[in-house]
């Protein structure tokens, strides 16, 4: 009988980055629950992994983080089934997101999938969390101008502004409201290790990960079929070629993914806390994201938008 001592909870685990990850962490950690949390399930990752390791670790829960109420209820129903203390949590789940749209709850798409749903998950899994446990948030080199990375610059005014585009910035990109939600990942784990340094009592850390490019991750599925076909079948094959002339910092998502274990569970990180890990190295992240008065304006919106009430918002400032 499988008897769990922590668990490792897992956002947009099924594919990809996020799967590569699940799968090191079953192999790794046959100890520890590990939690698919995605919206959809129809490669059955969690079966797959299982099957893989020969271990039975790993279980699959529907999350839909473009819904705060789904979000929610995701919690409420976790409450129920009495998994064993958090040992971490990673918020890897994220698209790139072409056309301009919007959630039920009137928030920009990429901005509500990649950075809100994720705080609200965040503040709600907090009771559910070890004695010593890890946060970890999937960012992109994308985030920072000079790497060059392809995408247009991240451009950060407000969060209010990401949330409900102007005339102006309603006209931007998909590829730029992507790299600008990335950018937010970096300045919200900022923002939560100042508020982490000074909570009595805890022991729990807070990074970003650049996972690098990786083919094939289905990051593109919102792109044509010609561009999928390429990203997920024709670029893995050249990662060699992609490294000599784009930047050595690409990966196969297996490769990345064992990376994010790392920081999730590896013990040669224990206490480590506030970095940008590129890779299996911290290195410096964008300017704009070391701002603090942007930081704390994500933040403080993201707080006042997604509690219900007074005495929530109070509760998800104090961390």
């Amino acid at each position: 009988m499988f008897n769990p001592t922590g668990t490792v909870l897992l956002t947009g685990g099924t594919i990809g980055l996020g799967y590569g990850c699940a799968l090191k962490l079953a192999q790794q950690c046959p100890q520890y629950q590990v939690l698919i949390a995605s919206r959809s399930n129809k490669d059955n990752a969690a079966v797959s992994i299982n099957e893989i390791t020969g271990h039975s670790n790993v279980e699959y829960l529907k999350l839909d983080l473009s819904s705060l109420a789904k979000v929610r209820s995701f919690a409420a129903d976790y409450a129920k089934k009495g998994y064993p203390p958090i040992k971490a949590l990673v918020l890897n789940a994220g698209l790139q997101i072409l056309d301009l749209g919007y959630t039920e709850d009137k928030i920009e798409s990429t901005f509500a999938i990649n950075h809100v749903g994720h705080a609200l998950l965040f503040y709600l899994m907090r009771p559910f969390f070890a004695e010593e446990a890890r946060v970890v948030i999937v960012a992109s080199g994308t985030h920072d101008p000079a790497q060059k990375s392809g995408l247009p610059d991240a451009i950060y005014s407000s969060a209010e502004e990401l949330a409900q585009p102007t005339r102006e910035t309603e006209k931007y990109q998909g590829r730029q409201r992507y790299a600008t939600s990335k950018l937010c990942n970096v300045m919200w784990t900022y923002a939560l290790q100042r508020r982490l340094e000074k909570a009595p009592g805890k022991k729990w850390t807070v990074n970003a990960f650049n996972p690098g490019l990786m083919p094939g991750t289905g990051l593109t599925r919102d792109y044509s079929a010609i561009v999928q076909f390429i990203s997920n079948h024709i670029l893995p094959r050249t990662i060699w070629l992609l490294r000599l002339l784009i930047s050595p910092n690409v990966h196969l998502p297996e490769d990345s993914g064992a990376s994010l274990a790392r920081l999730a569970v590896g013990d040669d990180l224990k206490g480590v806390s506030g970095k940008y890990y590129e890779g299996q190295n911290p290195i410096p992240s964008s300017k704009d994201s070391e701002v603090v008065e942007k930081q704390e304006d994500l933040w403080e919106w993201t707080v006042k938008r997604i509690a219900k009430d007074e005495s929530e918002r109070r509760e998800f400032e104090s961390v």
